[in-house]
């Protein structure tokens, strides 16, 4: 009952004329690092309006099943115009743009629970994959023109990032108006401390890079998709 009001109530304030909301996903640290810009930037951003959004942040954990869990039940609850899940790539010397998320939880390493998936679906019977409901080029084309790199990835890959960009398509299958998809940043320069080796870069330009897709979605998100 509870839930129920609160998704009632939820949608009369955007009947009410509050703005349409953008859920921003962002990861806690994982494999022994202190931060993850993923929700370094979800935070930085949260309560913003850009365009006709306003950006919600939601904290994600990285283990399988609740991450999964928690995105969708969000997206129950607050019944977004738009949804954007933000995930750290640590190595990528550019922020990625996912093409497909694939019903595939199989990661190299361990989650945060200390738990591995091998060969296993995101969603029992789920399709095979979904397609990133983001209009990919035109965000590329905005992030060239603020000189900020960026790229296309073929995919989300196997691990919980993927999982949880699974988990939203399929949640909102039924609501193909809603713009949904996923990003990979850098290492910030506050972890580059520990990854001499590896590319960063830093928070502002993130921040900078994510308001610009957001404007870009914003463009394209309906303002009532679940009426």
């Amino acid at each position: 009952m509870k839930k129920a009001a609160k998704r009632l109530s939820s949608h009369a304030r955007r009947r009410n004329g509050e703005e349409p909301l953008i859920l921003l996903g962002g990861f806690e640290p994982f494999h022994g690092e202190r931060r993850n810009p993923s929700l370094v930037v979800a935070r930085a951003l949260d309560g913003a309006s850009i365009g006709a959004l306003r950006v919600r942040a939601l904290q994600l954990p990285v283990v399988y099943g609740r991450a999964t869990r928690r995105i969708t039940e969000a997206i129950e609850h607050l019944r977004p115009a738009a949804v954007l899940g933000l995930g750290q790539a640590g190595g990528r010397p550019v922020i990625t743009l996912e093409r497909i998320a694939v019903n595939l939880a199989d990661g190299p390493q361990p989650d945060n629970s200390g738990r591995r998936s091998i060969d296993k679906p995101v969603v029992r019977d789920g399709p095979d994959g979904y397609f990133a409901r983001l209009p990919l080029r035109e965000i590329l084309r905005a992030l060239a023109r603020r000189r900020i790199p960026a790229a296309l990835s073929l995919s989300a890959g196997s691990f919980i990032c993927n999982a949880v960009m699974y988990a939203a398509l399929h949640h909102l299958r039924e609501r193909r108006s809603v713009p949904c998809g996923f990003i990979h940043l850098p290492y910030d320069t506050y972890q580059a401390r520990r990854h001499l080796r590896e590319p960063s870069m830093c928070v502002d330009l993130m921040v900078d890079a994510i308001r610009t897709t957001i404007e870009v979605i914003a463009r394209h998100a309906k303002p009532q998709p679940y009426a």
